[in-house]
């Protein structure tokens, strides 16, 4: 296997040059790049063309996220991108995933570990860190549950489902989609059901997290 050119991006210089002095002792990788924010790893990739990109997400002036999702419509770098994060929740891995990533890896795991994952992503694989999988797996169901109840939705109860969760009142709601309040109440109540929520605020949470309104 040839030498693997890497990019790093992180704003913490001292796990930058942990992981430059690491990744180039045996002589299999090249660090060919740094970057300390998103903004400065947009500016330097098109000039350094790493093969691999390690990429952190809690970063200034521009997140790991927002880095990722230009680099995913921008079809003239080509890149492998591997997330080394701290994050563990599943919320930032299931965003990253959406988005578009090759890769995804703890700071805590061994060098064996992110060893492994580089080559992968190199190799044109997936690699999620093995215990992470089951909590994404697990994210994964509970959003097409999520999928199948908005399914199950009339449009009308969809349109009174949006309104619910701006907290507007039964009333309210008749008035703006020249309904009576019986039929509103009526709707409300088949949502709660089928949605499988027992009042207005546990509603509008699900009409937030699975993004049938916009919240500024």
């Amino acid at each position: 296997m040839s030498c693997i050119n890497i990019m790093i991006t992180d704003d913490h210089s001292m796990i930058r040059e942990g992981l430059k002095q690491l990744l180039e002792l045996e002589g299999e990788f090249k660090v060919v790049g740094e970057a300390s924010d998103g903004v400065e790893c947009l500016e330097k990739i098109k000039d350094v063309k790493p093969d691999v990109l390690l990429l952190d997400i809690n970063m200034p002036n521009k997140n790991g996220l927002d880095v990722l999702k230009e680099l995913s419509a921008d079809k003239k770098v080509n890149v492998k991108v591997l997330v080394l994060t701290v994050h563990n929740e599943v919320e930032y891995l299931l965003k990253a995933v959406e988005i578009g990533i090759d890769g995804y890896l703890l700071k805590d795991s061994e060098y064996a570990e992110l060893k492994k994952a580089i080559v992968s992503v190199y190799e044109g694989e997936t690699y999620i860190q093995p215990d992470l999988i089951p909590m994404l797996n697990s994210k994964m169901l509970s959003l097409e549950n999520d999928y199948d109840k908005i399914e199950s939705l009339t449009k009308r109860e969809l349109d009174v489902l949006r309104h619910l969760a701006v907290g507007m009142y039964n009333k309210e709601i008749a008035t703006t989609l020249e309904i009576s309040e019986r039929t509103v109440k009526n709707h409300v109540s088949n949502i709660f059901k089928k949605i499988n929520v027992s009042d207005r605020t546990q509603a509008a949470v699900f009409a937030i997290k699975n993004n049938l309104i916009s919240i500024h």
